[in-house]
């Protein structure tokens, strides 16, 4: 695979990535602006997810049956047509409809990157590969938190469609025809199912996905209600579970293809549980920052390390498990945010408890895999 096709996948990360957790730290903003109430629109972020986790499932098949190339270029100018939306809604219905357009269309790109680098990086460098891809995505979205808190919501949308348009023009030059790996649509999830090695590890990361955004995608309302914390504070300590989760992304593909892959996501879980628990007690600012930047970090060692894993599945279902991945984390993920904010509504702690708890939970479970998850 040539450096520059590696660099564009990349960059489209990085724009899919951008306001994918400024959102969550603006809704208190969005929320003030058009005088609703914080868990209204607290249904931007899973208007995303659902649609991004269904429509994930197709892109993978498609793309035996249609150039990826094409793929790319017409759901990128989308996606960057839908944030365009989003910066000019008049209304909160309007940017509900934005959202969902936005994960319709940006659910194209982590397949994508995750079935070229299984299909052209050596398995033993494939972690640093994967580590780089998902680093890149990090490293926009810690960009968009930290201008989350200087800049007015609306333009958190509008720096991604011009981004989107302008690497539209340059994937028309630059990036190159994935043509000669068509071969006809075909999407054999039930073949990939009947694997109970591919089976362990979606349960697992649909349990993991559902644990995380339903801390995550929350936290922007706690620090405001619970801490009074203005806009700048909530954006800054958000944006620290992402500058951890670029090192997490980076030093998770290190440990991924040197510790091995199971030990990487348990230790991630571990950090993850310690940092929930730490939750329920009322902190300093300064402490909260040290548990932001722990839960980040233990996220993106597990999140890496599962998507290394997916690279070393048979190639037979590599593109079912590129879509898998994406379609199974967000679906699993909107759910999480749904039944997490039934619960924060009546108690954070109430909240904190059941998942920290889970998070324990979910550690068990991966050794009672064994060697399912083992690779």
């Amino acid at each position: 695979m040539k450096k520059l096709t590696f660099f564009i996948l990349c960059f489209e990360g990085a724009v899919l990535s951008f306001n994918i957790a400024a959102v969550s730290a603006l809704v208190p903003s969005i929320a003030k602006e058009f005088a609703l109430s914080q868990f209204f629109v607290g249904n931007t972020i899973w208007l995303y997810m659902i649609p991004y986790g269904v429509a994930a499932l197709i892109y993978g098949p498609l793309v035996r049956a249609i150039d990826a190339r094409k793929v790319e270029l017409a759901c990128m100018s989308l996606f960057a047509l839908a944030n365009l939306l989003a910066a000019l809604a008049k209304n909160i219905y309007i940017l509900f409809a934005a959202r969902f357009l936005m994960g319709l269309f940006g659910a194209s790109v982590i397949p994508l990157g995750l079935i070229v680098i299984a299909k052209h990086i050596d398995p033993a460098k494939r972690g640093r590969f994967v580590g780089i891809f998902f680093g890149s995505t990090f490293v926009a979205s810690l960009l968009g938190l930290l201008l989350s808190g200087i800049l007015h919501w609306r333009l958190i949308f509008l720096i991604p469609a011009i981004a989107g348009f302008l690497l539209t023009f340059v994937m028309f030059f630059l990036l190159p025809s994935f043509q000669e790996d068509v071969t006809g649509f075909q999407a054999n999830y039930l073949g990939a199912f009947r694997i109970r090695k591919i089976l362990a590890i979606f349960a697992y990361i649909f349990l993991a996905s559902l644990l995380y955004h339903g801390v995550q995608q929350w936290l922007a309302v706690y620090f405001s209600s619970e801490f009074g914390l203005q806009q700048l504070i909530i954006s800054s300590l958000i944006t620290l579970t992402s500058l951890s989760g670029v090192f997490g992304e980076v030093i998770g593909g290190l440990f991924s293809d040197s510790l091995g892959r199971v030990k990487t996501i348990n230790f991630g879980i571990i950090l993850m549980a310690i940092s929930v628990f730490s939750l329920i007690f009322k902190m300093p600012v300064a402490l909260l920052a040290v548990i932001m930047i722990i839960w980040g970090f233990g996220w993106t060692l597990n999140h890496v390390g599962l998507s290394t894993m997916l690279t070393d599945l048979p190639k037979e279902f590599l593109n079912e498990a590129a879509s898998l991945n994406s379609g199974v984390r967000f679906l699993s993920g909107g759910l999480g945010v749904a039944v997490s904010g039934i619960l924060m509504q009546k108690s954070f702690t109430l909240g904190f408890v059941t998942f920290g708890l889970c998070l324990l939970l979910l550690l068990v479970f991966t050794y009672t895999l064994k060697g399912r998850l083992s690779v």
